[in-house]
């Protein structure tokens, strides 16, 4: 049937008005979505789109924690600054110590040491500062440089 109605249409031989009346008779009615009705499919396709990120964050810290930790065989004992991007760290790995140089372009191994008979373990290890004070230290340090004269 509609093969007939677009041929009929094509030809010219039926009228504009016929071929509306049979176009609007063929399609059903469709409303217009309600406000509630908008409002609950946005909020519905936001709460699936952070589903999905939080089920992707946990899989990757499922699946990739363990490549990103080293499985505890490296820990960073520390490490200073010499530069303005450069610096020493000094790393454990299977209980030597390798003091390295640091830079953007490369990492070089300095010395190569043995794991030192007082040094404390991984679990004995100083807890890291907390960040809060992190934070009021580098907020403090930021507002005096901020108070320093320019020329």
């Amino acid at each position: 049937m509609p093969r007939l109605i677009w041929a009929v249409m094509y030809a010219g031989l039926a009228s504009p008005a016929w071929a509306a009346g049979a176009a609007a008779a063929a399609l059903p009615a469709v409303t217009a979505p309600t406000p509630l009705s908008s409002m609950l499919q946005m909020v519905l396709g936001l709460a699936l789109v952070l589903a999905l990120i939080v089920a992707m964050a946990w899989l990757f810290r499922r699946f990739a924690g363990g490549m990103m930790a080293g499985n505890g065989r490296v820990r960073v004992i520390g490490g200073t600054l010499i530069g303005q991007r450069e610096r020493v760290v000094i790393v454990e790995v299977e209980g030597e110590w390798l003091v390295l140089g640091v830079t953007p372009h490369a990492v070089n191994l300095l010395t190569r040491q043995p794991r030192p008979d007082d040094a404390p373990s991984a679990a004995a290890a100083v807890p890291a500062e907390p960040f809060s004070r992190w934070l009021k230290n580098a907020l403090d340090r930021a507002s005096r440089r901020d108070d320093t004269p320019r020329s």
